[in-house]
């Protein structure tokens, strides 16, 4: 038999070759699975039992996503800290997206391959701080209860119940560097016109040095907030650092106050204790899956090394037998990211680095290289209790911004077409390298937004946001003024195809991984995913150019291909494309 013959009978599937006309191909003969559930090495419903490595997550901003229930729009009916902030026409308060509304819309996630949904915040904030409201959770006064403005107690017990009802798991984005904005300082917000700013520093960080020598702050709080944090330890001012605010540089990046937030003392045992009782009482209260940890980076290395470990043994006593938490920890450096979980003790981050290589590689047309030296460090990971294989990888978020935006700002002629095919590649890099995926809310709709933070975080029900109406969205006549949950968007049927795949061939999600081919300009890269005696590769073409790929060295074995529809021993790729063969 000829190295041809061999080739096509090993074939599994050529899935989804995403060229510049954004084409779906299948060779003769072959097929791809229409099901996860009637394929081998399927992924389970049992959300209990499910390894979080045969999960593809949603990252998603309550808020922003359905209105459920429209009487909760204004927040809190009875605490007035926690009451107001809704205006839909401004990108910086509340929409009025809650639990509800996400509840009825499991389905839409579903149907697209979803098994995992992590939220924002959830927890009752602040309503509103300077010029804007705590529509993302960041603010939070009330470890007990989740904000009024997204619903209830019952409401967020009936999500989880809910989506467990359809083997999806729900993960909450949990705060343990800093609270809402309480506590001021004598020296400079006394008399002060502004006292919260996300924009500038109101009070020049204090050194360690400085306060020691007693030139610090004075907190203060006033007489009528005395009493508004849950529990009530978080109303001390002795638990947090009173230092001024951070630059994010240096000791301040630990001990400075995140943007005027009241930076806690997270080195002091009686936070360490008090962050453990808070997360256990919600995991014993609301039974969630896991949890997302804010501003990793900024907490004492101590907190994690105690908190983590603490918080996992706590879930596993409630029946969470698989309870995951991973990190953000904000840079793009992998030896810093692998701190946190080999000293730190978190076993996963979110992979800020493979976000920068994707970003380059595919949306700004660089050397293929530099996802081979993303995967060089992946040995950085590795100890008892992590490996790479558990990194989150992700190429859109409400921070950084998405994809597409910064893929058009380097492409800004492209046609729709070219625009699609890289937001797809992109996208098929996160499901198909190691690591898991998630697909950042509204990505399937073709958002693009306009930069990061708030230009990034625009509605999937219908805005009136005038900077989000007025961008053009990949793959549709819609705009964001228009209901945004279209199960034929060239993107969602994309998101979900890639989902199927990486559901039914376990492989693709916990294979071990090996780089075949990469290039010192744009084209193609191969890697290799093994399991047991299962092997897929996985070959991607980032130029716009059709590329050859010659024989490849696997192991010391020679892999030879052949052309799609040809009988060489040269396998053309498609430009801006990929290939799954097994």
């Amino acid at each position: 038999m000829s190295n041809m013959q061999n080739f096509k009978k090993s074939l599994l599937t050529t899935l989804l070759s995403v060229s510049v006309v954004a084409s779906v191909a299948t060779l003769s003969g072959c097929s791809k699975p229409t099901s996860v559930e009637n394929q081998a090495g399927a992924v389970t419903t049992d959300y209990l039992n499910r390894d979080v490595r045969d999960d593809v997550f949603y990252f998603v901003m309550p808020d922003r996503f359905e209105n459920g229930d429209t009487s909760n729009d204004m927040g809190s009916k009875t605490i007035e800290i926690s009451s107001g902030g809704f205006d839909p026409t401004s990108n910086g308060h509340y929409h009025g997206g809650d639990l509800p509304g996400l509840i009825n819309k499991l389905d839409y996630l579903k149907g697209m391959g979803i098994t995992a949904i992590w939220l924002t915040p959830i927890m009752r904030n602040q309503a509103v701080q300077g010029d804007s409201s705590g529509y993302h959770g960041y603010w939070t006064l009330d470890f007990t209860e989740i904000d009024p403005h997204l619903g209830t107690n019952a409401d967020l017990k009936n999500l989880i119940d809910t989506a467990h009802s359809k083997g999806i798991k729900i993960f909450f984005d949990i705060i343990t560097n800093h609270t809402a904005d309480v506590i001021k300082y004598e020296e400079c917000h006394r008399e002060a016109t502004k006292q919260f700013s996300t924009s500038e520093q109101l009070c020049p960080y204090v050194s360690l040095a400085d306060k020691a020598a007693g030139k610090g702050y004075t907190p203060y709080v006033n007489q009528d907030e005395k009493n508004l944090k849950t529990p009530a330890w978080l109303n001390d001012p002795k638990y947090y650092n009173n230092q001024g605010d951070s630059t994010w540089q240096g000791e301040n990046s630990i001990y400075g106050d995140f943007m005027g937030l009241d930076d806690l003392n997270t080195k002091d045992p009686e936070v360490i204790q008090g962050f453990i009782d808070i997360y256990n009482n919600i995991i014993r209260k609301f039974k969630p899956d896991g949890f997302r940890i804010d501003t990793v980076k900024h907490v004492d290395m101590v907190f994690w090394q105690q908190f983590t470990p603490a918080i996992i043994d706590f879930a596993n006593e409630q029946g969470i037998p698989n309870f995951f938490v991973f990190g953000e920890v904000y840079s793009e450096d992998a030896r810093q990211l692998s701190r946190f979980t080999t000293d730190g003790k978190i076993p996963s981050v979110l992979d800020f680095h493979l976000q920068l290589a994707v970003k380059n590689v595919f949306g700004r047309g660089k050397a293929t290289s530099e996802l081979n030296d993303l995967f060089e460090l992946d040995h950085l990971y590795n100890d008892e209790d992590s490996s790479a294989d558990y990194l989150m990888n992700f190429v859109s978020n409400h921070d950084m911004g998405r994809f597409a935006y910064y893929m058009r700002e380097a492409f800004p002629d492209a046609s729709e077409q070219e625009q699609l095919a890289r937001v797809k590649l992109a996208n098929a890099f996160m499901f198909f390298a190691r690591g898991i995926p998630v697909i950042y809310y509204g990505e399937e709709q073709g958002f693009v937004g306009e930069g990061g933070d708030k230009g990034a975080r625009e509605n999937m029900k219908p805005s009136k946001v005038e900077q989000y109406n007025r961008i053009d969205l990949l793959g549709t006549d819609k705009t964001t003024a228009d209901d945004n949950f279209d199960q034929t968007h060239p993107l969602y049927i994309a998101f979900k195809e890639f989902a199927d795949v990486y559901q039914a061939y376990p492989e693709l999600r916990r294979g071990e991984q090996q780089v075949l081919s990469y290039g010192n300009e744009a084209g193609v890269f191969a890697l290799s995913r093994t399991l047991d005696d299962e092997q897929s590769i996985v070959i991607f073409n980032s130029s716009t150019e059709a590329q050859s790929v010659s024989d490849i060295d696997l192991g010391g074995k020679k892999v030879v291909f052949g052309e799609l529809n040809g009988d060489g021993n040269v396998k053309s790729i498609a430009g801006l494309s990929f290939v799954i063969l097994k």
